[in-house]
């Protein structure tokens, strides 16, 4: 699998990553399968985080390194930050995202994460504060890179230049994770130019719009699937209105005279978009997954590229395009 730079940093990273929601509901010899075909595909980047399954997912993963995939060819990604407090549903404060960050390498079995994330915005947190425990962390040895998570454009902008102020003495961002989908384009307002501007790499969630994209949802809703769950099928919901239906019908038209499946085109257009380094995919199943893998020998024709940009395009008027036209 073809290998990328994290935003403006040394660190490479395969194309697609393997996400890990689902691993707290996941039996042990699933995820290591899981795992398996995503290592022997070449994939390195294996995203966490300490809230999945309650730390489960973690716990998992940290089972499985060395037992199965050597800890020096995986590039572990884990967050902290999302806390489950109906009060305060975030906590970007130094003390507890150290004391999180600590818990995930005993979870993880490992002295080191290569990419450790604030896993959201928290405004009740002085913004300097949450990026010192970064700081914190990468100096200490705990963590190679640090990124963020789910922040808007303002949030990420200010976060990233903060951390550049001062030259050598603060970690740079090396990246932002979003979701963003053909179904999903929101993060080209204002997120993915400041991400590209000052150099931070996109890792985008969702990429399948969470599983809408791959046609599966076209004439009826599977029982086995995410929106046939009464606790996942809210999730699903918002992408199951017409102007999705329209989406996915192009998707589907485009991987007919592709010969290739709406899962392939969904992926490979948000993989090779300016400023994404690599799709955060999740996989209920080694067969799934295999399907996605699948995409590394696929490259969409300009003009499919530029079919599916005029389906999906969100509006974004003012201030975004040139106001004297609007």
């Amino acid at each position: 699998m073809e290998q990328r730079h994290l935003g403006r940093t040394g660190l490479r990273v395969s194309r697609i990553g393997l996400g890990t929601l689902t691993w707290g509901h996941t039996e042990e010899n699933d995820a290591a399968e899981l795992l398996k075909v995503f290592w022997e595909a070449g994939g390195t980047l294996v995203d966490t985080a300490d809230v999945y399954g309650d730390g489960e997912a973690e716990y998992l993963l940290g089972r499985l390194i060395e037992r199965l995939v050597p800890r020096r060819d995986l590039i572990i990604a884990t967050k902290a930050g999302s806390v489950p407090d109906p009060e305060r549903r975030f906590d970007g404060s130094r003390g507890h995202l150290l004391a999180a960050l600590d818990a995930s390498l005993t979870r993880l079995n490992t002295d080191y994460v290569d990419l450790w994330q604030v896993h959201a915005f928290d405004p009740e947190t002085p913004l300097e504060e949450t990026l010192q425990a970064l700081d914190i962390a990468v100096s200490s040895g705990r963590a190679r890179y640090a990124g963020v998570s789910n922040f808007c454009g303002w949030q990420l902008a200010k976060a990233a230049t903060w951390q550049l102020a001062p030259p050598g003495t603060r970690t740079r961002l090396a990246s932002t994770q979003m979701e963003y989908s053909l179904l999903q384009r929101g993060v080209e307002r204002e997120v993915l130019p400041a991400a590209l501007d000052l150099g931070v790499g996109l890792l985008p969630s969702s990429p399948l719009g969470r599983g809408v994209l791959t046609g599966k949802y076209r004439h009826a809703t599977p029982a086995d699937s995410r929106g046939g769950s009464d606790q996942l099928a809210p999730f699903v919901a918002p992408y199951l209105d017409d102007t999705a239906g329209r989406i996915v019908d192009a998707v589907a038209t485009a991987a007919d005279g592709l010969a290739a499946t709406p899962l392939q085109v969904a992926l490979a257009w948000v993989r090779d978009r300016p400023g994404v380094t690599a799709p955060i995919v999740g996989a209920r199943n080694a067969q799934q997954l295999t399907a996605a893998l699948s995409v590394e020998t696929l490259s969409l024709p300009d003009e499919i590229c530029r079919a599916l940009d005029d389906v999906s395009a969100p509006v974004h008027r003012y201030p975004d395009h040139d106001w004297s036209t609007l």
